[in-house]
């Protein structure tokens, strides 16, 4: 029903890798749409919920490229020198590979964690695009700096750090937790004049329920809109689920199948 096909673009700190996952029952003009796919930290385009999602959509129809942020899996940097603003520089590299080789796209930025949070504040700066989707997103950046800092003292005593995440111990310079300080996410979501599916867990140990309904009621105040929140926004709830999506097999199929019956309205 699909193919993998691994490909390379130009990023501004080297070349990035992906993966684009393609439907092979249809021809590839007939592809429904495009998802751009970003993951979360310190992860990459492997993740089993992401390599999951994406290759369900192409099974839909749809066409997915996931792709590694600089400094992580296949794509060229050095992951010290990263930081929000350079996931948000490589999701654009990777728009403008899509735009470059495929008719309007990406039509959908999805996020996974922090990738999701970068699907966020891009949005509006993808013109091509028509709708985010996040999976377990933060709805600011702080958060994490304060999490790092807490995980290793050094990085803002001393200017760098190690922290362990998912059994890899990564080096942390204190330019990322600075700029992670500085992002006004809030703000860009609310100013977000897109679509939004959000799916998270009540029970997430890493993200808190806390982001999904902050997100969710982000834009509450503009004119035009409803009392609990956003009209064009959606919250999906995944009782008892896990940061990972792993630890629940019904996740995944549900998941894609709510983001095709959504996507599909707007195209």
């Amino acid at each position: 029903m699909r193919k993998s096909q691994r490909v390379e673009f130009p990023g501004a700190r080297g070349t990035l890798a992906g993966i684009l996952e393609i439907p092979s029952h249809i021809a590839i003009e007939e592809i429904r749409g495009w998802f751009l796919f970003s993951h979360c930290f310190t992860c990459n385009k492997d993740l089993k919920a992401i390599v999951r999602v994406a290759r369900g959509l192409a099974d839909h129809g749809w066409g997915v490229l996931r792709y590694d942020f600089s400094g992580l899996g296949n794509s060229q940097g050095t992951f010290s020198q990263t930081n929000f603003s350079t996931n948000c520089e490589d999701l654009a590299s990777a728009a403008d590979f899509l735009s470059t080789n495929f008719l309007n796209a990406p039509r959908f930025l999805i996020g996974h964690s922090f990738g999701g949070a970068a699907s966020l504040a891009m949005a509006n700066e993808i013109l091509s695009c028509l709708g985010v989707i996040t999976l377990a997103a933060p709805s600011d950046t702080q958060h994490l700096a304060k999490l790092l800092l807490r995980m290793d003292p050094a990085i803002g005593t001393d200017g760098t750090g190690q922290v362990t995440i998912g059994g890899q111990t990564l080096r942390i310079d204190k330019q990322m937790i600075d700029n992670f300080l500085a992002q006004d996410l809030p703000s860009k979501v609310k100013e977000m004049e897109k679509p939004l599916l959000i799916f998270h867990s009540p029970t997430d140990e890493t993200v808190a329920y806390s982001h999904a309904l902050k997100l969710m009621n982000s834009a509450d105040a503009m004119d035009g809109q409803l009392p609990y929140g956003n009209s064009s926004r959606s919250l999906v709830s995944l009782p008892g689920s896990n940061h990972l999506l792993t630890n629940n097999d019904r996740d995944i199929p549900f998941i894609v199948g709510t983001i095709h019956a959504w996507a599909s309205r707007f195209i």
